[in-house]
């Protein structure tokens, strides 16, 4: 069969059959990581530079996306309550981290690691995927920003545990990671005074290109390609006043179509890499030991956000929205098991707990296209004040 037509139908049924899955209430996302297994079982040995390049523009556009997302000045307004979340799950990933070394036998960093892999929402997955559940703008508001928050934390965390091999490495890290944060927002002002005057309407393209460089670079680090994205997005977000037309709303909006497009190669990629020899009796165990955490992940956030004043019925939304940690188990799970020889049982079982907390939201959450949601209970956002009325100092 000719190649082009190939990769033809390959990029429709990837695009088109994990789409179609989601009236089944399945996760497009775990849906193309299972095709990529699939695949790779299929055709042993097959591999495409094209997929891996697709699934670095998917994963580099979500965390661009994500850190456009963030607005710290909205954070800080309401920090009283997003710094006691921080607290909490500070402690969470210590004592997990502690539980992890002592019994497990690991080093500090790979035990950080896997209590980061187990803990932390998604923020990319679970924002690009509220617009399919029936819910408030009150609560997307605490979804988006204590997945936001709860990430910064994840991310800081993840450079440490990851430079942390000696002290040339942590110093050459930190210097190179301070001199990306100065240098991106350098490269958007002189964009936006030698480039767009002469090139308008080229924001989008640049924003990505940026987005992308941003993302190999810490990925040379060590630290992959969402911690470079995401700092792109963040910074474009925060010099939203003095360049607007880099964080506008239609280069989000274009930012989070462009992602859709790709990351179902991402998830792809990263199930074709997971050999099918990991899946055994142990994985299954210990996939559905850690599953344990979800009803207490779930429960330390319904009572956080009970103590706020929020309806116990929109805390379990939110707390339920936050379950997922799919991109970042997958991210921390690979790392486990190629540079900290994390056992196949383990790495599997990883995968496991992350594909049963994904699947969680679409299973107990209303959508946007049940027939019987009851007047008044969709996600009206109109209706709904933009911020909730909480204490936050």
């Amino acid at each position: 069969m000719d190649k082009e037509l190939v990769y033809v139908l390959f990029v429709c049924g990837l695009l088109i059959v994990p789409r179609w899955l989601q009236r089944f209430r399945i996760p497009a996302p775990l849906a193309c990581f299972v095709g990529g297994m699939v695949v790779a079982w299929l055709l042993p040995g097959e591999s495409s530079g094209l997929i891996h390049f697709a699934a670095v523009l998917g994963i580099a556009s979500l965390f661009l996306f994500a850190g456009l997302e963030v607005n710290l000045a909205e954070l800080f307004a309401h920090r009283g309550p997003l710094l006691r979340y921080l607290a909490v799950r500070s402690v969470t990933i210590g004592v997990t981290a502690w539980l992890a070394a002592t019994f497990l036998g690991l080093a500090w960093q790979p035990a950080l690691l896997i209590a980061l892999a187990l803990l932390t929402s998604s923020t990319g997955f679970i924002i690009d995927s509220l617009d399919r559940f029936a819910m408030s703008a009150q609560e997307r508001f605490w979804v988006t920003n204590k997945a936001i928050s709860g990430e910064l934390l994840a991310l800081a965390c993840m450079f440490v545990a990851l430079q942390s091999d000696s002290a040339v490495s942590m110093a050459t890290g930190t210097g190179t990671l301070v001199a990306l944060v100065v240098a991106v927002p350098l490269a958007y002002l002189a964009m936006a005074r030698w480039i767009l005057p002469h090139a308008p309407g080229a924001e989008f393209s640049l924003l990505i290109q940026i987005g992308i460089v941003a993302a190999f670079i810490t990925d040379r680090l060590g630290v992959e390609y969402l911690l470079g994205a995401f700092i792109a997005g963040l910074a474009a977000r925060q010099l939203d006043q003095r360049l607007p037309a880099f964080a506008s709303e239609r280069n989000v909006t274009a930012i989070k179509l462009f992602s859709s497009f790709f990351v179902p190669f991402y998830f792809f990629r990263n199930g074709a890499q997971v050999p099918w020899s990991a899946f055994n009796l142990q994985s299954l165990l210990i996939g559905l030991a850690l599953s344990l955490l979800i009803p207490l992940r779930i429960g330390a956030v319904w009572w956080q956000l009970r103590l706020q004043g929020l309806p116990a019925a929109s805390c379990r939304r939110i707390a339920i929205s936050l379950t997922p940690t799919l991109i970042f188990t997958l991210v921390l799970a690979h790392i486990l098991h190629e540079h900290f020889q994390l056992s196949d049982g383990w790495y599997a079982g990883l995968l496991i707990y992350a594909g049963l907390n994904t699947l969680l939201p679409s299973l107990l959450l209303k959508t946007g296209f049940d027939l019987a949601m009851a007047p008044g209970q969709a996600g009206d956002t109109e209706a709904q004040p933009e911020s909730p009325p909480v204490q936050t100092s």
